[in-house]
């Protein structure tokens, strides 16, 4: 009888009981745009998007050299608009992103310019898009091609209906 009555909880409280909920918990007194945790509960769906790197913004340029990808900035906004395609050939939005980790060269010639980033972030997060994600940022020595100064992978949660 108990398990029966388990077996029937579902059907009982209907699908409310089990929608996705996702809560993003600001950093406390700061408005710095990202999420200090977030967390994804319920019938969520997620969606794990590999590393991207920036697209070629100048055909002239040496493809292994960051002429031909731009500057930091450039290359944060153009992988940003690729993560935002393919989250949009699933269904999602950019807002829909719970996690993100990002990798930016750095070495001692060329430190990794962690605020023209953030000024291609912000085009994305922060602004009219106010959900947040968690996030990381690392500096490397170096990425597959000498001329990518920018690599960003990214989870995004939805709800599954």
């Amino acid at each position: 009888m108990k398990h029966a009555m388990l077996a029937l909880a579902p059907l009982l409280l209907g699908s409310s009981a089990v929608e996705a909920e996702i809560v993003r918990y600001p950093i406390p007194n700061s408005t710095f745009p990202i999420a200090q945790a977030v967390r994804v509960s319920g019938d969520a769906v997620t969606y794990y998007v590999s590393g991207q790197v920036p697209p070629l913004v100048n055909k002239d340029a040496d493809p292994a050299s960051p002429q031909a990808y731009g500057d930091t900035r450039t290359q944060t906004v153009g992988v940003l608009n690729k993560i935002k395609a393919i989250l949009e050939g699933q269904g999602l939005g950019i807002g829909d992103v719970v996690k993100m980790q990002v990798f930016l060269v750095h070495d001692a010639r060329a430190p990794m310019d962690f605020k023209a980033f953030m000024e291609g972030y912000t085009q994305f997060f922060g602004g009219t898009q106010p959900n947040l994600p968690a996030r990381s940022v690392v500096g490397v020595a170096a990425l597959a091609n000498p001329g990518f100064l920018v690599e960003i992978e990214v989870v995004a949660a939805k709800d599954s209906k």
